[in-house]
Protein backbone atom coordinates (compact mmCIF):
# COMPACT_ATOMS: atom_id res chain seq x y z
CA UNK A 1 0.00 0.00 0.00
CA UNK A 2 1.45 3.20 -0.69
CA UNK A 3 1.65 6.40 1.88
CA UNK A 4 -1.07 7.93 -0.60
CA UNK A 5 -3.83 4.95 0.05
CA UNK A 6 -2.67 4.34 3.12
CA UNK A 7 -3.11 8.24 3.85
CA UNK A 8 -6.60 8.61 2.44
CA UNK A 9 -7.48 5.50 4.33
CA UNK A 10 -6.57 6.60 7.19
CA UNK A 11 -8.74 9.95 6.89
CA UNK A 12 -11.98 7.55 6.15
CA UNK A 13 -11.39 5.97 9.11
CA UNK A 14 -10.45 8.98 11.30
CA UNK A 15 -13.56 10.49 10.03
CA UNK A 16 -16.03 7.93 10.57
CA UNK A 17 -14.62 7.53 14.13
CA UNK A 18 -15.07 11.37 14.73
CA UNK A 19 -18.67 11.02 13.79
CA UNK A 20 -19.74 8.48 15.47
CA UNK A 21 -18.02 9.85 18.54
CA UNK A 22 -20.29 12.63 18.67
CA UNK A 23 -23.43 10.83 18.48
CA UNK A 24 -25.21 9.58 21.62
CA UNK A 25 -26.28 5.78 22.38
CA UNK A 26 -30.34 5.29 21.88
CA UNK A 27 -32.55 5.48 24.87
CA UNK A 28 -33.22 2.86 27.19
CA UNK A 29 -36.28 0.81 26.88
CA UNK A 30 -37.74 -0.42 30.24
CA UNK A 31 -40.69 -2.39 31.21
CA UNK A 32 -43.73 -0.71 32.28
CA UNK A 33 -44.11 -2.78 34.68
CA UNK A 34 -40.66 -1.81 36.13
CA UNK A 35 -42.19 1.66 36.76
CA UNK A 36 -42.49 2.98 40.57
CA UNK A 37 -43.08 6.51 40.95
CA UNK A 38 -44.13 8.88 39.26
CA UNK A 39 -40.58 10.62 38.52
CA UNK A 40 -39.26 8.44 36.49
CA UNK A 41 -41.09 9.29 32.98
CA UNK A 42 -39.83 11.96 31.75
CA UNK A 43 -41.87 12.87 28.42
CA UNK A 44 -42.77 16.04 27.30
CA UNK A 45 -40.24 17.34 29.55
CA UNK A 46 -37.33 18.93 27.22
CA UNK A 47 -35.91 16.60 25.28
CA UNK A 48 -34.78 14.24 27.81
CA UNK A 49 -33.83 10.73 26.30
CA UNK A 50 -37.12 8.50 26.71
CA UNK A 51 -37.15 4.94 25.60
CA UNK A 52 -39.39 2.68 24.24
CA UNK A 53 -41.84 1.75 27.21
CA UNK A 54 -42.96 -1.90 26.62
CA UNK A 55 -46.02 -3.59 28.38
CA UNK A 56 -44.53 -6.22 30.41
CA UNK A 57 -45.59 -10.02 30.04
CA UNK A 58 -49.12 -10.68 31.74
CA UNK A 59 -47.22 -12.99 34.46
CA UNK A 60 -45.75 -9.69 35.47
CA UNK A 61 -48.17 -7.09 36.63
CA UNK A 62 -46.84 -3.40 37.44
CA UNK A 63 -47.89 -1.18 40.06
CA UNK A 64 -51.99 -0.20 39.88
CA UNK A 65 -52.90 2.53 41.81
CA UNK A 66 -53.53 2.78 45.14
CA UNK A 67 -54.66 0.16 46.46
CA UNK A 68 -54.38 -1.27 50.20
CA UNK A 69 -54.88 -4.80 51.41
CA UNK A 70 -55.28 -6.84 54.08
CA UNK A 71 -52.81 -9.77 54.60
CA UNK A 72 -55.02 -12.62 53.52
CA UNK A 73 -53.11 -14.69 56.82
CA UNK A 74 -55.06 -12.53 59.39
CA UNK A 75 -57.68 -14.70 58.54
CA UNK A 76 -56.79 -17.50 60.91
CA UNK A 77 -55.86 -14.82 63.75
CA UNK A 78 -58.26 -13.33 66.12
CA UNK A 79 -58.60 -9.48 66.18
CA UNK A 80 -57.20 -8.33 69.71
CA UNK A 81 -58.37 -4.67 70.91
CA UNK A 82 -55.18 -2.78 71.36
CA UNK A 83 -55.44 -2.69 75.23
CA UNK A 84 -54.20 -6.57 75.04
CA UNK A 85 -51.40 -5.34 73.68
CA UNK A 86 -50.20 -2.48 75.74
CA UNK A 87 -50.04 -3.87 78.88
CA UNK A 88 -48.20 -1.93 81.95
CA UNK A 89 -45.66 -4.34 82.01
CA UNK A 90 -44.23 -5.52 78.07
CA UNK A 91 -44.07 -9.17 78.10
CA UNK A 92 -40.92 -10.53 79.17
CA UNK A 93 -38.36 -12.15 76.56
CA UNK A 94 -35.09 -14.46 76.36
CA UNK A 95 -32.66 -12.69 77.52
CA UNK A 96 -34.32 -10.72 80.09
CA UNK A 97 -32.36 -10.62 83.67
CA UNK A 98 -34.95 -10.85 86.67
CA UNK A 99 -34.14 -10.23 90.80
CA UNK A 100 -36.14 -12.92 92.49
CA UNK A 101 -36.73 -12.13 96.22
CA UNK A 102 -37.70 -15.38 98.52
CA UNK A 103 -39.07 -14.44 101.81
CA UNK A 104 -37.04 -15.48 104.42
CA UNK A 105 -34.34 -16.98 102.27
CA UNK A 106 -30.79 -14.40 102.14
CA UNK A 107 -28.72 -16.23 99.15
CA UNK A 108 -29.89 -20.40 98.45
CA UNK A 109 -33.02 -19.61 95.92
CA UNK A 110 -32.65 -15.38 95.81
CA UNK A 111 -30.84 -13.66 93.61
CA UNK A 112 -30.26 -12.75 89.35
CA UNK A 113 -31.67 -14.82 87.03
CA UNK A 114 -31.75 -14.51 83.33
CA UNK A 115 -34.43 -15.90 81.60
CA UNK A 116 -33.82 -18.90 78.98
CA UNK A 117 -33.36 -18.81 75.59
CA UNK A 118 -36.29 -21.56 75.61
CA UNK A 119 -38.28 -18.84 77.35
CA UNK A 120 -37.54 -20.61 81.27
CA UNK A 121 -36.42 -19.39 83.99
CA UNK A 122 -34.39 -22.22 86.49
CA UNK A 123 -34.84 -22.31 90.46
CA UNK A 124 -33.03 -24.97 92.10
CA UNK A 125 -35.61 -27.17 93.59
CA UNK A 126 -38.46 -26.83 91.16
CA UNK A 127 -38.70 -27.47 87.20
CA UNK A 128 -38.29 -24.68 85.29
CA UNK A 129 -41.14 -21.96 85.05
CA UNK A 130 -42.32 -20.35 81.75
CA UNK A 131 -41.65 -16.85 81.55
CA UNK A 132 -41.00 -15.67 77.81
CA UNK A 133 -44.30 -14.26 76.57
CA UNK A 134 -45.83 -13.36 79.93
CA UNK A 135 -45.57 -10.64 82.56
CA UNK A 136 -43.48 -9.96 85.95
CA UNK A 137 -46.92 -10.87 87.89
CA UNK A 138 -47.58 -14.22 85.93
CA UNK A 139 -44.26 -15.78 86.68
CA UNK A 140 -44.42 -14.32 90.21
CA UNK A 141 -47.92 -15.91 90.37
CA UNK A 142 -46.51 -19.11 89.06
CA UNK A 143 -42.87 -20.05 91.16
CA UNK A 144 -45.08 -18.91 94.28
CA UNK A 145 -47.57 -21.79 93.65
CA UNK A 146 -44.91 -24.13 92.63
CA UNK A 147 -42.47 -22.89 95.60
CA UNK A 148 -45.37 -23.53 98.13
CA UNK A 149 -46.16 -27.32 96.42
CA UNK A 150 -42.53 -27.83 96.86
CA UNK A 151 -42.93 -26.67 100.49
CA UNK A 152 -39.89 -24.34 100.55
CA UNK A 153 -42.19 -21.35 101.25
CA UNK A 154 -45.09 -20.78 103.76
CA UNK A 155 -48.83 -19.51 102.05
CA UNK A 156 -48.11 -16.07 103.03
CA UNK A 157 -49.18 -13.53 99.99
CA UNK A 158 -45.40 -11.62 99.67
CA UNK A 159 -43.71 -14.99 99.79
CA UNK A 160 -42.17 -14.32 96.77
CA UNK A 161 -41.18 -11.14 94.78
CA UNK A 162 -39.96 -10.72 91.21
CA UNK A 163 -38.74 -7.36 89.60
CA UNK A 164 -37.09 -6.24 86.37
CA UNK A 165 -33.44 -5.27 86.18
CA UNK A 166 -32.81 -5.70 82.25
CA UNK A 167 -34.62 -5.63 79.11
CA UNK A 168 -32.91 -6.87 76.82
CA UNK A 169 -33.15 -7.24 72.72
CA UNK A 170 -35.80 -9.44 71.54
CA UNK A 171 -35.77 -11.32 67.85
CA UNK A 172 -38.79 -10.68 65.81
CA UNK A 173 -40.07 -11.13 62.12
CA UNK A 174 -40.52 -8.48 59.73
CA UNK A 175 -42.13 -8.58 56.76
CA UNK A 176 -44.37 -7.24 53.91
CA UNK A 177 -43.52 -3.55 52.34
CA UNK A 178 -40.41 -2.71 54.05
CA UNK A 179 -36.69 -2.98 52.25
CA UNK A 180 -35.07 -5.59 54.04
CA UNK A 181 -37.95 -8.05 55.23
CA UNK A 182 -35.82 -10.24 57.73
CA UNK A 183 -35.95 -11.64 60.95
CA UNK A 184 -34.58 -8.43 63.12
CA UNK A 185 -32.86 -7.86 66.57
CA UNK A 186 -34.57 -4.80 68.53
CA UNK A 187 -33.70 -2.70 71.95
CA UNK A 188 -30.09 -4.73 71.64
CA UNK A 189 -27.97 -3.07 73.69
CA UNK A 190 -23.94 -2.28 74.18
CA UNK A 191 -21.73 -3.34 76.96
CA UNK A 192 -21.78 0.05 77.74
CA UNK A 193 -25.70 0.66 77.91
CA UNK A 194 -26.35 -2.66 80.45
CA UNK A 195 -28.50 -2.06 83.41
CA UNK A 196 -27.42 -2.70 87.22
CA UNK A 197 -23.41 -3.55 85.98
CA UNK A 198 -21.61 -0.03 87.24
CA UNK A 199 -24.65 1.20 88.91
CA UNK A 200 -25.06 -2.45 91.76
CA UNK A 201 -28.40 -3.66 92.38
CA UNK A 202 -31.02 -1.91 90.49
CA UNK A 203 -34.90 -2.50 89.68
CA UNK A 204 -36.80 -1.59 86.88
CA UNK A 205 -35.75 -0.85 83.09
CA UNK A 206 -37.56 0.92 79.82
CA UNK A 207 -36.25 -0.27 76.81
CA UNK A 208 -37.69 1.80 74.90
CA UNK A 209 -36.09 0.28 71.56
CA UNK A 210 -38.32 -2.42 72.14
CA UNK A 211 -40.97 -1.42 69.83
CA UNK A 212 -42.79 -2.21 66.46
CA UNK A 213 -41.13 1.12 64.86
CA UNK A 214 -37.99 -0.09 66.06
CA UNK A 215 -37.89 -2.93 64.93
CA UNK A 216 -39.53 -1.36 61.35
CA UNK A 217 -36.32 0.43 61.36
CA UNK A 218 -33.78 -2.61 61.85
CA UNK A 219 -35.75 -4.45 58.75
CA UNK A 220 -34.82 -1.30 56.50
CA UNK A 221 -37.66 1.11 57.22
CA UNK A 222 -41.12 1.07 55.24
CA UNK A 223 -40.79 1.74 51.68
CA UNK A 224 -42.60 4.44 50.54
CA UNK A 225 -45.31 2.15 48.54
CA UNK A 226 -46.00 0.87 52.54
CA UNK A 227 -49.67 1.67 54.02
CA UNK A 228 -48.41 2.83 57.43
CA UNK A 229 -52.23 3.51 58.30
CA UNK A 230 -52.43 -0.22 59.01
CA UNK A 231 -49.81 -2.07 60.85
CA UNK A 232 -50.19 -5.51 62.50
CA UNK A 233 -48.66 -7.12 65.35
CA UNK A 234 -49.30 -10.37 65.32
CA UNK A 235 -48.57 -12.76 69.20
CA UNK A 236 -49.70 -16.06 70.03
CA UNK A 237 -52.91 -16.31 67.59
CA UNK A 238 -53.86 -12.86 67.58
CA UNK A 239 -53.14 -9.59 65.67
CA UNK A 240 -53.78 -5.76 66.53
CA UNK A 241 -53.83 -3.18 63.80
CA UNK A 242 -51.54 -0.27 64.57
CA UNK A 243 -51.49 3.40 63.07
CA UNK A 244 -48.09 4.80 62.87
CA UNK A 245 -48.50 7.51 60.37
CA UNK A 246 -48.40 9.98 63.59
CA UNK A 247 -44.78 8.87 63.50
CA UNK A 248 -43.90 10.06 59.99
CA UNK A 249 -46.69 12.82 60.44
CA UNK A 250 -45.67 14.70 63.45
CA UNK A 251 -48.70 13.98 65.42
CA UNK A 252 -49.59 11.27 68.12
CA UNK A 253 -49.38 7.72 67.75
CA UNK A 254 -48.95 4.35 69.90
CA UNK A 255 -45.81 2.37 69.02
CA UNK A 256 -46.71 -0.98 71.00
CA UNK A 257 -43.79 -3.06 73.00
CA UNK A 258 -42.99 -6.81 71.40
CA UNK A 259 -41.43 -9.27 72.52
CA UNK A 260 -39.84 -12.62 71.62
CA UNK A 261 -41.39 -14.39 68.35
CA UNK A 262 -43.56 -11.36 67.32
CA UNK A 263 -44.09 -10.57 63.77
CA UNK A 264 -45.10 -7.69 62.22
CA UNK A 265 -46.75 -7.07 58.27
CA UNK A 266 -46.19 -4.09 56.92
CA UNK A 267 -48.93 -3.81 54.15
CA UNK A 268 -48.15 -2.01 50.84
CA UNK A 269 -50.64 0.37 49.10
CA UNK A 270 -49.13 -0.43 45.37
CA UNK A 271 -47.89 2.87 44.95
CA UNK A 272 -45.43 5.66 45.71
CA UNK A 273 -45.92 8.10 48.58
CA UNK A 274 -43.24 10.95 48.03
CA UNK A 275 -44.06 11.84 52.01
CA UNK A 276 -42.47 8.29 53.20
CA UNK A 277 -39.12 9.35 50.95
CA UNK A 278 -37.29 10.78 53.88
CA UNK A 279 -35.87 10.27 56.81
CA UNK A 280 -38.27 9.44 59.79
CA UNK A 281 -38.90 6.91 62.97
CA UNK A 282 -40.23 4.29 60.35
CA UNK A 283 -38.00 5.33 56.96
CA UNK A 284 -33.87 4.57 56.86
CA UNK A 285 -32.09 7.42 57.83
CA UNK A 286 -29.51 6.95 54.98
CA UNK A 287 -29.49 5.09 51.37
CA UNK A 288 -26.32 3.11 49.56
CA UNK A 289 -25.73 3.82 45.93
CA UNK A 290 -23.60 2.64 43.23
CA UNK A 291 -21.85 5.20 41.53
CA UNK A 292 -19.95 5.14 38.06
CA UNK A 293 -18.33 8.69 36.80
CA UNK A 294 -15.98 7.93 33.96
CA UNK A 295 -15.94 11.20 31.87
CA UNK A 296 -12.70 12.84 30.94
CA UNK A 297 -12.92 15.24 33.81
CA UNK A 298 -12.40 11.79 36.03
CA UNK A 299 -10.48 9.13 34.14
CA UNK A 300 -11.50 6.59 37.66
CA UNK A 301 -13.93 6.52 40.33
CA UNK A 302 -10.93 7.68 42.81
CA UNK A 303 -10.28 10.71 41.18
CA UNK A 304 -13.86 11.70 40.59
CA UNK A 305 -13.73 11.44 44.75
CA UNK A 306 -16.49 8.85 44.53
CA UNK A 307 -15.52 6.57 48.15
CA UNK A 308 -17.84 5.30 50.93
CA UNK A 309 -18.73 8.38 52.32
CA UNK A 310 -19.82 9.83 48.60
CA UNK A 311 -22.28 6.55 48.25
CA UNK A 312 -23.97 7.19 51.41
CA UNK A 313 -26.78 9.93 50.92
CA UNK A 314 -29.34 11.06 52.80
CA UNK A 315 -33.06 8.87 52.14
CA UNK A 316 -34.59 11.00 50.35
CA UNK A 317 -31.54 12.03 47.89
CA UNK A 318 -32.77 12.91 44.16
CA UNK A 319 -31.14 11.92 40.86
CA UNK A 320 -29.90 15.16 40.32
CA UNK A 321 -28.01 15.57 44.10
CA UNK A 322 -26.54 12.40 43.34
CA UNK A 323 -24.99 13.44 40.61
CA UNK A 324 -23.21 16.14 41.71
CA UNK A 325 -21.94 13.99 44.68
CA UNK A 326 -20.35 11.95 41.46
CA UNK A 327 -18.96 14.72 40.33
CA UNK A 328 -20.71 14.71 36.81
CA UNK A 329 -22.15 18.13 37.21
CA UNK A 330 -20.31 21.61 36.79
CA UNK A 331 -16.71 21.74 34.59
CA UNK A 332 -16.10 22.84 31.14
CA UNK A 333 -18.78 24.15 29.53
CA UNK A 334 -17.32 21.88 26.52
CA UNK A 335 -18.76 19.00 28.42
CA UNK A 336 -22.40 19.93 29.28
CA UNK A 337 -24.10 18.05 27.48
CA UNK A 338 -23.47 14.79 29.58
CA UNK A 339 -26.08 12.39 30.16
CA UNK A 340 -26.68 10.25 32.79
CA UNK A 341 -28.39 6.78 33.91
CA UNK A 342 -30.48 5.91 37.02
CA UNK A 343 -30.71 1.85 37.39
CA UNK A 344 -33.51 0.90 39.51
CA UNK A 345 -35.56 -2.05 40.73
CA UNK A 346 -39.28 -1.82 41.20
CA UNK A 347 -39.42 -3.32 44.97
CA UNK A 348 -42.69 -4.46 44.45
CA UNK A 349 -42.16 -6.92 41.74
CA UNK A 350 -38.84 -7.46 41.41
CA UNK A 351 -38.67 -5.57 37.94
CA UNK A 352 -35.93 -3.10 36.98
CA UNK A 353 -35.96 0.19 34.82
CA UNK A 354 -32.98 2.32 33.79
CA UNK A 355 -33.93 6.13 33.56
CA UNK A 356 -31.85 8.52 31.32
CA UNK A 357 -31.50 12.34 32.12
CA UNK A 358 -30.12 15.07 30.27
CA UNK A 359 -27.63 16.50 32.79
CA UNK A 360 -27.65 20.11 31.70
CA UNK A 361 -31.34 20.16 31.17
CA UNK A 362 -32.33 18.40 34.40
CA UNK A 363 -29.80 21.38 35.64
CA UNK A 364 -31.53 24.14 33.81
CA UNK A 365 -35.55 23.36 33.08
CA UNK A 366 -37.52 24.88 35.98
CA UNK A 367 -39.92 21.40 35.91
CA UNK A 368 -36.87 19.29 37.27
CA UNK A 369 -38.76 18.06 40.07
CA UNK A 370 -41.42 16.35 37.64
CA UNK A 371 -38.61 13.89 36.53
CA UNK A 372 -36.01 13.97 38.81
CA UNK A 373 -36.15 10.55 40.94
CA UNK A 374 -36.12 9.54 43.89
CA UNK A 375 -33.00 7.57 45.06
CA UNK A 376 -33.86 4.11 46.86
CA UNK A 377 -31.29 2.04 48.38
CA UNK A 378 -29.14 -0.47 45.89
CA UNK A 379 -29.69 1.98 43.08
CA UNK A 380 -27.10 2.90 40.74
CA UNK A 381 -25.59 5.71 38.74
CA UNK A 382 -23.41 6.05 35.54
CA UNK A 383 -22.49 8.93 34.25
CA UNK A 384 -21.59 9.51 30.18
CA UNK A 385 -19.38 11.54 28.15
CA UNK A 386 -20.33 14.21 26.42
CA UNK A 387 -20.26 14.53 22.87
CA UNK A 388 -17.29 17.02 23.12
CA UNK A 389 -15.45 14.61 25.03
CA UNK A 390 -16.50 11.91 22.53
CA UNK A 391 -15.12 13.72 20.04
CA UNK A 392 -11.70 14.62 22.03
CA UNK A 393 -11.33 10.85 22.68
CA UNK A 394 -11.87 10.13 19.03
CA UNK A 395 -8.79 11.94 17.70
CA UNK A 396 -6.56 10.99 20.64
CA UNK A 397 -7.42 7.19 19.49
CA UNK A 398 -7.00 7.90 15.53
CA UNK A 399 -4.21 10.33 16.29
CA UNK A 400 -2.16 7.79 17.81
CA UNK A 401 -2.97 5.17 15.42
CA UNK A 402 -1.78 6.98 12.79
CA UNK A 403 1.27 7.48 14.71
CA UNK A 404 2.15 4.21 15.13
CA UNK A 405 1.66 2.96 11.85
CA UNK A 406 3.33 5.30 9.48
CA UNK A 407 6.97 5.32 10.99
CA UNK A 408 6.05 1.38 9.70
CA UNK A 409 5.01 2.34 6.42
CA UNK A 410 7.74 4.42 5.61
CA UNK A 411 10.40 1.81 6.83
CA UNK A 412 8.65 -0.71 4.52
CA UNK A 413 9.05 1.93 1.20
CA UNK A 414 12.54 2.83 2.16
CA UNK A 415 13.60 -1.27 2.00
Amino acid sequence: MSLTKFRSSSLSLAIGTLLAGCVAGPAPANYRAGLYAPHQIAADTGGHPEGDWIDAPATVGGAPACNGQVPSELATYRRAPISEFTSVNAPLAPGDRLSIRILGDSDRLSGTYVVETDGTVRLRGIAPTRAGGGSLQDIEAVLRDRLLQAGIVKPLRNAVSVSLIEASGVSVAVSGAVFEPSAVRAGERTPESRIGLKEGAVTGDANTARSVATAIRAAGGVRPDADIHRVYLLRNGAYVELDLSGLVHGAAARDVPITSGDRIIVPSRSCFDARLARPTPLTPPGIRVYMSNLTRSANNNAGAAIGKETTSLPYGTRFLQALVAANCVGGSYMQSDRRAVLISRNPINGRSVVIERDIEKLVRLADRDDYDPYLMPGDAIACYDSRWTNFSEAVGIVSQGISTVTPAILLDNAL
